[in-house]
């Protein structure tokens, strides 16, 4: 049992806080130890004290004992304070049952593959807890008592995929979870320096993208997610601009593609830029932005047109010009200089300053880096002019605030770049670690321009990834064969995603299609699941009668020492007493007498001397029957 209560405290543990934790295992261990060492029951005016604090200490810690997080800390803390009075085998049946209801609240939390792994991993000791107290059980090893366990579990299978496929599930969950939570830190809906820090770091999944011809190339693969117009000298933040029902687009073509979100509990959509149209229960702003109408709290998937060739918006209204144009006073004073300089060289020709900006970025000594040096208040200046290192996000801002300064209409745009295209699943694979920033200039005639600024600083940033870019991923991680199992892996948790996270009730009616049913309603799915419980108890009945153990554990170790002599030649007789059987087994095996004779009286002892046998005396017998061989009759 107190393997069981740790194994969920550790299941717990990424989000119960540590000092918790501490305390939790702290207890466990405790408990144990005087179990074992010094038996007896704790006094009550203990227990009182440590449930107080234990109520207390989630309240400090929560504000209060409701919620996913305080809820699943206040049942880890009670499940341990059980093992206080567990002395019984009512109480440590009861406890088992709470480690089982605990367990299956961490898929609250997290419902991967690994993660649901974990999680029936955790039922295996308290089956085994479950198994050991019956009465006919005798004390064993550990891996003998969790053997019998991984059985029971293998054996459940068929009907929990059966209960999965059949039980008829609802439009929404029982329960929700929290919208504020995040899963993974993800794009957000502002941008300062080194906000990117984090998610360039954060390797997992953020989509995947499946397109209906050949994908696009590197170069095409800019994800747009946030547009941002203000900017304060410090924060770049979005604007709500009003929503359309398409974009004023010309385009020699589009791109059909699908993408599969991964939960960002935000309600922003990642669009192959730009977007044609907004998918469904979704709309799109005039900048390209696209919302679901609810936070994707769970994996999304919604299919899009976009246009990687494309003329965007080729004019614009006065307002829009003025916010693309909008600066803070008082900020980047040589920034607002260099800007000048580079109108009066230049004149009205607009493309010329562009690739003046681009040319400074490649040839002034700028350094692509994850790990960049502080800026203070006037970021844009210490950048361009001090530090001269940074990623994607600090080229992008310090780009759109140079044109800007210069009279050109910019704005920031922030998304995912790039991507792994995995061949074998046969789709492109976003990871966090791909998000990045980029500028958007507006020149007369033309629209909306995409100018990577990174690009002209590290090319492989584009073609290769952030991290490969920044130099800051350890070689083995990115060799080949790591590579070949990761995305082995991906295409396994894709299919995990789609297959059973995915697997609602819009699925669950067309399960049956296949069999001419196109739509399994409530009534169909109940039959159909008593008709498989009734089948599956029958087959469990059967074997059971089949394989009905002996009840005397005694006499069950003497059967599989007959079985043992019989393949040797010795056959007990019908009528032969255990007795008459073991002295005809003596001469036959001679160089054994030692052997059998012990096992005859241990077995004589144990079924005719004692009306309750010793458990340690019955562990011993059966020990020393599975270490017999004996010879064969010649």
């Amino acid at each position: 049992m107190c393997l069981t209560t740790a194994f969920v405290l550790a299941v717990h543990a990424p989000h119960v806080p540590w000092s918790l934790t501490i305390a939790f295992a702290l207890g466990l261990a405790l408990r144990w130890w005087q179990r074992k060492h010094r038996p007896g029951k704790v006094p009550g005016w203990l227990k009182v004290p440590m449930l107080l604090f234990l109520v207390g200490a989630v309240i400090v810690q929560y504000g209060n004992v409701f919620g996913r997080e305080a809820g699943s800390t206040l049942a880890a803390g009670l499940l341990v304070l059980k093992l206080t009075e567990s002395e019984s085998s009512r109480d440590a049946r009861v406890a088992a049952a709470f480690a089982c209801f605990l367990l299956m609240a961490a898929l609250l939390f997290s419902q991967s593959l690994v993660a649901t792994f974990v999680v029936a991993l955790g039922l295996l000791p308290a089956l085994s807890t479950w198994r050991s107290l019956e009465p006919t059980q005798i004390t064993s090893t550990l891996p003998r008592q969790l053997l019998p366990a991984v059985v029971l579990l293998a054996v459940s299978l068929p009907l929990a995929a059966t209960a999965f496929l059949l039980v008829p599930r609802l439009s929404s969950p029982l329960w929700g979870t929290s919208e504020q939570q995040a899963a993974r830190s993800g794009l957000s809906d502002e941008m300062s320096p080194s906000d990117f820090t984090q998610i360039l770091n954060d390797d997992s999944p953020a989509m995947r993208v499946t397109f209906d011809g050949p994908p696009p190339t590197n170069h095409q693969r800019y994800f747009r997610a946030f547009v941002l117009w203000n900017y304060d000298g410090e924060n770049w933040t979005r604007v709500d601009l009003p929503e359309v029902d398409s974009l004023p687009i010309e385009t020699a073509g589009v791109v059909n593609y699908r993408i599969n979100l991964e939960p960002t509990h935000q309600r922003v959509l990642p669009t192959l830029d730009v977007p044609i149209q907004a998918p469904t229960q979704s709309h799109m702003r005039s900048d390209g932005e696209v919302f679901a109408e609810k936070p994707v709290n769970d994996v999304m998937d919604y299919g899009l047109r976009s246009a990687v060739n494309y003329r965007l918006e080729g004019n614009i209204s006065a307002d829009v010009r003025a916010q693309a144009l909008q600066l803070p006073s008082g900020f980047d004073p040589r920034s607002h200089q260099l800007a000048a300089e580079l109108r009066k060289r230049y004149g009205n020709d607009n493309v010329a300053i562009i690739n003046a900006v681009l040319g400074l970025f490649h040839n002034g000594g700028f350094r692509y880096t994850l790990g960049p040096a502080p800026l203070g208040r006037n970021a844009i200046d210490d950048f361009l002019f001090s530090t001269h290192e940074g990623f994607c996000e600090h080229y992008a801002s310090s780009f759109t605030v140079l044109m800007r300064a210069a009279g050109i209409p910019a704005r920031v745009v922030t998304g995912y770049q790039g991507g792994y295209w995995n061949t074998m699943g046969g789709y492109l694979l976003v990871r966090n670690s791909d998000a990045h920033a980029w500028s958007e200039v507006w020149l007369q005639g033309r629209g909306w321009i995409r100018v990577d600024p990174t690009a002209a600083v590290q090319p492989q940033r584009i073609n290769l990834g952030a991290e490969d870019a920044g130099g800051d991923q350890l070689a083995w991680y990115r060799s080949e064969w790591v590579e070949s199992i990761r995305n082995h892996w991906d295409i396994v948790n894709r299919w995990w995603d789609k297959g059973v996270i995915g697997f609602d009730a819009m699925r669950q009616r067309g399960l049956l299609t296949p069999f001419g049913i196109r739509d399994a309603d409530t009534g169909i799915l109940e039959r159909l699941l008593g008709a498989s419980i009734a089948l599956f108890g029958a087959v469990g009945l059967l074997w059971a009668l089949w394989r009905r153990p002996e009840g005397d554990p005694a006499l069950a170790a003497m059967r599989a020492l007959e079985r043992k002599l019989a393949r040797a030649g010795i056959i007990r007789g019908r009528s032969e007493g255990p007795r008459n059987y073991l002295r005809r087994a003596i001469r036959a095996l001679p160089g054994q007498r030692v052997e059998l004779d012990h096992l005859m009286s241990r077995y004589i002892e144990l079924r005719y001397a004692t009306v309750e046998p010793h458990p340690e005396s019955l562990r011993a017998f059966r020990q020393a029957v599975r270490n017999f061989q004996p010879h064969r009759v010649v």
